[in-house]
Order: C-alpha cells, then structure tokens, then sequence
C-alpha cells in the first residue's frame, strides 16, 4: 500500500507584511515647523482610514505601533487579501514625506495559516480505505472539498481584523530539522498529538491574548510568523515561558527575533513625532 502524505492539511489566508523603521531624528528636527506639520498630515491621510474595518469585506487594515528597544523606532503591521496589495502600501508609505524618514531596520512577509493535522489525519485513512491512490486527481479533488468546507467554516480566522490591543509581540520561528531531532521526519500522528497539546495552551490564555500565526516557507527566512496581541504585555512573557515546557516546543522549535510594541493610532502620530520641549 503506498503511504499517505507527510505533510497536514493547511489553509491559507490574508497576507501579512511586518515592517520595522527606525526613525531620523536628527532630520526630522531640521525641518521646520511647516513642513513637519505637512508631513504628518499627508501620512495620517494614508493611514488613518487603513486603522478602521468594514464589516462587510475581508479586513485589509495596517496598525501602527511604537516599537521598544534598539531595534527600532516604529512598526507597520499590514494585513491584506494579496502579497500585490502589501506591495502597493509598501510602495505607497515609501512614497510619502515621511517615508524619506524611515529607515528599515527588519521586515516579515507570510500568510495567516491554519494548520489541519486533525483533518488530515481523519481524512488520508479514509481516502485510502477507498483505493484512492494518493496525490492522485481524484484524491486532490476529495481533499479540496475538505479545504473548501474548512475555510468557509474558519473565515473568520483565516481573514482576521488587527485586535485593538495596546501591545503587540512578534516573533519568527522554525522546526527542527537536525541530524538527530527533526520535526519533518516524526511521524504524523506523533506531530497532530504534539500540536493539540501545544494548542491546548494557547487556548487557556484565549481571554487575555489574541494569537495570529502565519506560515512563511518559501517567502521568508524562518518558517512561521506569530503574532501576539493583549492588553497586558507580562502575558506574553507567561503565555511563552509555559508553551516551552511542551513536546512540540521543548524538542522542536526555535526562535527568533522578539519584537514588541505599543499601539500608536494615527491620531496619536503628530504627538509621537512632536520635537517641541516639553
């Protein structure tokens, strides 16, 4: 009998592009007093209406946040339907008076990602136990009807809105994929057990932390993005620490960069940038 597919199901939904900035202050005080003032204006133009979300279409929003550290100065958070829309707020910022100020330290490219390993492990056996050879026309028909009815059941999740939070942490990670401990070569069964117990986590935290993970293989250099969005930022110090105690982490994962910042409304954005003594 040939063997069922390695990989989970997953599901695909907005795109997401990071941008980290840090700010020339020794420029931007140089300007004048008008021309700060116009500056501030024609950004807040731009972003001001990407901060708000029509309930009757997908969320295509960006959120400004106040970044803490070395790191940098400010952060772009952009969710959109299509990598090509990111392109166009890309361009757009850059365009702008106050994109000759912005300096990019970092960026992140992903898409939201929802991962199915339940699914698929309930789903493979039984194509299989209907002679359905696997990768098959047939066998991609059956399991699109499975993706479909997914995404439609999890939209919600698939194309969220940017939580109105006060803080943000973003990090990548990676799977192990060394010579003695590698995630890919574990078995599928052992991985969805894995991931429930790591899902079973998060889920006690869900009232004080809203957590977006998108998959970023093939467009970025590590292999997830995870966002984190709550109210008070010692959970995220909490909701981490615990989540490296199970299997899926303790063993496999590894992190990246962490950064963290304050939300910063765009009518927030002329204060921000304020170089007037206090």
């Amino acid at each position: 009998m040939p063997e069922t597919p390695p990989f989970p199901l997953t599901l695909d939904g907005s795109s997401l592009l990071h941008q980290m900035f840090r700010f020339d202050w020794p420029a931007w005080r140089r300007l004048d007093a008008s021309d700060r003032q116009r500056t501030i204006a024609e950004a807040s133009a731009l972003l001001a209406p990407l901060e708000r979300v029509s309930p009757e279409t997908r969320p295509q929003q960006s959120a400004l946040f106040a970044q803490l550290g070395h790191k940098g100065d400010l952060m772009l958070i952009h969710f959109r339907d299509t990598i090509e829309q990111l392109a166009e707020i890309e361009r757009d910022l850059a365009r702008t008076e106050l994109g000759t100020f912005l300096q990019p330290t970092h960026s992140y490219l992903s898409i939201v990602e929802l991962g199915l390993y339940e699914s698929a492990s309930k789903t493979y056996p039984v194509l299989m136990g209907e002679g359905i050879e696997p990768l098959s026309e047939e066998w991609d028909r059956r399991i699109q009807e499975v993706v479909d009815r997914s995404a439609a059941a999890m939209s919600t999740r698939l194309y969220p809105s940017i939580p109105e939070t006060k803080y943000v942490c973003f990090y990548p990670m990676d799977k192990k994929r060394g010579e003695h401990v590698n995630w890919y070569t574990a078995p599928m069964p052992d991985r969805a057990r894995m991931m429930h117990e790591h899902g079973l986590i998060g889920r006690r935290f869900a009232g004080q932390v809203k957590q977006i993970i998108s998959g970023s293989i093939g467009l970025d250099d590590w292999e997830w993005g995870v966002d984190l969005f709550a109210d008070n930022p010692g959970v995220f110090k909490k909701l981490i620490y615990e989540m490296r105690f199970d299997e899926a982490s303790a063993l496999y994962a590894l992190f990246g960069t962490f950064y963290v910042g304050v939300r910063l409304p765009v009518t927030e954005l002329a204060s921000w940038l304020s170089v007037d003594q206090q």
